[in-house]
């Protein structure tokens, strides 16, 4: 079998492990006595270990952000359109950390973990996780490496959530940020959705209280739901008409309620790839945590008294199409940080791919994170020449 890659494809990777003894107090005021971190790693440390970037996942990312596990791989990791030789995220000249965060259902400590205290898998005794928690876990790996300082740290979503939180928490610890597609914090409207898709679990008769692991089963009616409402809420009204339109499946009306429009089976069948590889608990874990998320609320509610101490260059990215967090939401980051008389540079990109769309090698997107990486790398030598 051939194990020729594309040309700018970091190739064959593995994940690696990072496990911690020293106990994790969490926002919740309960206390992770050890955990384990999932992670990979693309392109090479530096011997200053000065051209670090961390990466920081999505509600249903994981560490698996580049390249492949096996020969046999049919499909990449999930940004793999922007990291690697030569892409935006350059692994020729950059050493790219990506993760699984605390509550995760891809080798990090999470509900489907054994716990230790109880001889049996957390299930619903597992913690609830905030962004603040996954930083302060995420700066741990960040000294089990040796790093003492990110070239950048960057994400989308609720990742760009965790990049700006890290402005709060260690701003001596990053010199640039990417925040794409995100929001100071979630609207009610963001909070209704995600409560819709958890009642569709929690509402599941094979949810069992959170513990189906031991019932030899799990809710896959309910996170059929919870994606499908999610995957909705993901793409815009005219990339869902360019992709399907109101076509027919068989192209003739059933008069019943099996798939029928084009729509229905494609939501359908994201829900069902999904419920096979995504944990129910966690999903309801990190949909919390989005809602949780206001690190202004440490601070009399105000974004800019939080953001007063962030030192590192800002990237700040929206797309027009985004009805999830809209372009409004990244301007009022940018406003606050403008105010506060900070470095940034904002766009908001013109593509009809909804939210969805910090996923997809967008021409002009794309450029303009290389472009701002490659003033990252500048300063980076800068500095070392100064050094």
């Amino acid at each position: 079998m051939s194990t020729n890659f594309p040309a700018d494809s970091v190739g064959l990777v593995k994940p690696q492990r990072a496990d911690f003894n020293q106990p994790l107090t969490l926002a919740c005021e309960r206390t992770l006595e050890a955990y384990t971190l999932m992670y990979e790693t693309y392109g090479t440390l530096n011997a200053d270990k000065s051209n670090a970037i961390l990466i920081c996942h999505a509600l249903s990312g994981h560490h698996h952000a580049a390249g492949y596990h096996s020969i046999d791989d049919k499909k990449a990791g999930w940004w793999d359109s922007c990291i690697g030789p030569n892409k935006a995220i350059d692994t020729n000249k950059f050493f790219v950390v990506a993760l699984n965060n605390l509550g995760g259902c891809h080798g990090s400590t999470g509900p489907s973990s054994f716990n230790p205290a109880t001889g049996r898998l957390y299930g619903p005794d597992f913690p609830l996780m905030t962004v603040k928690d996954w930083v302060q876990s995420q700066a741990r790996l960040m000294d089990y490496l040796g790093i003492s300082c990110w070239a950048a740290v960057i994400g989308g979503s609720l990742g760009g959530m965790q990049v700006l939180q890290w402005t709060v928490d260690f701003p001596e610890r990053l010199r640039s940020a990417a925040i794409i597609a995100s929001a100071p914090k979630l609207s009610a409207q963001n909070i209704a959705f995600n409560e819709v898709a958890r009642q569709a679990i929690l509402s599941d008769p094979d949810f069992h209280g959170g513990r189906y692991y031991e019932q030899d089963t799990y809710p896959k009616r309910g996170l059929i739901l919870a994606r499908m409402v999610g995957h909705i809420t993901y793409l815009s009204d005219d990339a869902m008409k360019q992709k399907f339109g109101r076509d027919l499946k068989t192209g003739k009306f059933l008069y019943g309620f099996d798939v029928e429009f084009q729509v229905e089976s494609y939501l359908r069948h994201q829900g069902e790839m999904f419920s096979k590889n995504f944990d129910a608990n966690t999903y309801l874990l990190m949909t919390k945590a989005l809602d949780y998320f206001d690190p202004a609320r440490d601070y009399n509610d105000d974004l800019q008294a939080a953001l007063s101490k962030a030192s590192c260059k800002f990237l700040i990215i929206s797309f027009t199409t985004d009805w999830r967090f809209s372009p409004e939401r990244s301007q009022e980051i940018v406003n606050a940080l403008i105010a506060q008389g900070k470095d940034v540079i904002y766009a908001d990109i013109d593509a009809p791919q909804g939210h969805d769309s910090f996923l997809f090698p967008i021409p002009r997107y794309v450029t303009l994170l290389k472009n701002f990486l490659t003033h990252v790398q500048h300063d980076i030598e800068d500095y070392r020449h100064a050094s």
